[in-house]
């Protein structure tokens, strides 16, 4: 993860949002309900809090985050919703993650496989490329933030690393564990961060020229698409220059 900035990437993912936000609220509502099964109470439940927080940045409102946990208590037709991670590769060798909620395991594995196959890509086994990946928490902050005061911060408060980006954009990274713990310390402190979640950051990076980009964002951008798809991780090396074209 380390020199490789999340911000074009971050920038790329808010546009797409905001030009189908009845979709996302669509997935965040699924997640929002399945994440309140285990427990209404966002104090205890991360899941549940990582999922209203995310449902906030994106302007829904009180009122539908409040009947999404309602229903997570007491609506039988999601007892069937199931976590599901597939595997694969994308053009140019470079790993997918897809994480999947799903009443329907035959109808999503046959989604998710035919948009591998339709953009170049493999869909691989069970643990093919997982062992890449390490779950995190990751908060990041745009281009001209207080860097020096985001660091000082972030480490009292026990991250494991922050990252200072070519671009001006930092990222302070956290074990899954203490994610909740440094949030609440960076916005005490009047950090305000752009972007703040949990997220499966690569080991390694694999740089893709300009040809290799437009093929492998289209892959993510046609998976992000599917119902069922809830979070798509890679291993691509986008630069900037590519995303904004």
């Amino acid at each position: 993860m380390a020199g490789h900035s999340k911000w074009a990437n971050i920038k790329h993912r808010k546009t797409k949002q905001d030009a189908a936000k009845g979709k996302i609220f669509t997935k965040l509502i699924r997640e929002i309900t399945v994440a309140a099964k285990q427990s209404q109470d966002i104090s205890a439940n991360s899941r549940l809090r990582l999922a209203v927080d995310k449902a906030l940045s994106q302007n829904m409102t009180r009122d539908t985050i409040d009947r999404a946990i309602k229903r997570g208590a007491g609506d039988e037709n999601d007892a069937k919703m199931e976590d599901i991670l597939y595997e694969g590769y994308a053009h140019g060798g470079v790993a997918i993650l897809v994480q999947c909620l799903s009443d329907n395991r035959n109808r999503t594995a046959g989604e998710v496989r035919h948009m591998f196959s339709k953009h170049g890509g493999n869909l691989g086994t069970s643990g093919s490329v997982a062992y890449l990946f390490k779950q995190s928490g990751i908060i990041c902050f745009p281009p001209e933030s207080n860097e020096d005061k985001i660091m000082q911060v972030a480490l009292d408060a026990g991250a494991e690393d922050v990252i200072n980006n070519s671009d001006g954009s930092v990222e302070v990274i956290t074990t899954l564990e203490n994610f909740a713990k440094v949030k609440d310390a960076m916005e005490s402190s009047g950090l305000e961060p752009v972007e703040a979640e949990i997220s499966m950051l690569a080991s390694i990076q694999v740089a893709l020229d300009k040809e290799a980009s437009i093929k492998v964002m289209g892959l993510i951008d046609a998976l992000e698409g599917l119902d069922d798809v809830q979070n798509v991780y890679s291993n691509a090396d986008i630069s900037e220059e590519f995303y904004e074209e």
